[in-house]
């Protein structure tokens, strides 16, 4: 354990740099939950905020629809056309943003305490399992970090948001087309998603006792579960 005068700034940087330090120090300061988590929030916010400022929103719109069923694109341009503006659809995307990620974290830490409960019985209360997920979240900026590198760097400003994430299973390994029955699957989850389930089972072993077998099975079955099942969907 570090000393008195490790802070939240040692922690942020810990949390890559060396996790088992970080997620040591985190566990009894539950309040610094907010600095990763806002950033976060505001990193990502900012990331789309400037996409839809930036591309070409009528070439997005059009491709939006191509995008679309055949069966149902006739049909749905006009309302797509309609509904679809850069100030819409950005206070759209940063509302979703914030909502979607209190919804996650609420519910994977709602998971976690009660894997707690059951498997271990380890005196770590709900806060702290909220904070574990806000910290191993963090490290979802350098995907933000990664879709402002791509607009920076891009040719043009025809891309859709999907284009943003380079570090999604989709642009490293699969590259399945828009509409393609793969793509949104692959482009969902990524090099991230496996960091944070890596960071999730340290935390997991390092505050409860666990194995790091056990604590991995037990960060990675919801992922396996839902993109599992989505998978044999398509």
């Amino acid at each position: 354990m570090a000393g008195n005068s490790y802070s939240v700034l040692n922690a942020m940087v810990d949390i890559v740099a060396s996790p088992s330090k970080a997620l040591d120090e985190i566990k009894p300061h539950t309040s610094w939950l907010w600095w990763p988590l806002l950033i976060t929030i505001a990193l990502t916010c900012g990331l789309l905020s400037y996409f839809y400022n930036w591309v070409d929103f009528p070439w997005l719109v059009e491709e939006t629809i191509r995008q679309m069923p055949a069966e149902n694109r006739a049909e749905a341009a006009d309302a797509v056309r309609t509904f679809m503006q850069p100030s819409t659809s950005m206070w759209t995307s940063v509302a979703a943003i914030v909502v979607v990620t209190f919804i996650v974290y609420l519910l994977q830490s709602t998971y976690l305490h009660l894997a707690n409960k059951v498997t271990t019985g380890s005196e770590v209360g709900f806060g702290q399992w909220f904070s574990l997920s806000a910290w191993t979240g963090f490290v979802s900026v350098f995907g933000a970090l990664a879709g402002f590198i791509v607009m920076l760097m891009a040719d043009s400003n025809q891309l859709s948001a999907e284009s943003l994430q380079v570090l999604s299973f989709n642009s490293l390994l699969l590259h399945a087309a828009p509409g393609e029955p793969w793509f949104r699957w692959a482009s969902s989850w990524g090099i991230i998603n496996l960091w944070t389930i890596f960071l999730l089972s340290m935390g997991f072993a390092r505050w409860t006792g666990s194995t790091i077998v056990k604590s991995a099975v037990i960060a990675a079955l919801p992922w396996v579960a839902i993109f599992g099942i989505w998978a044999i969907m398509i």
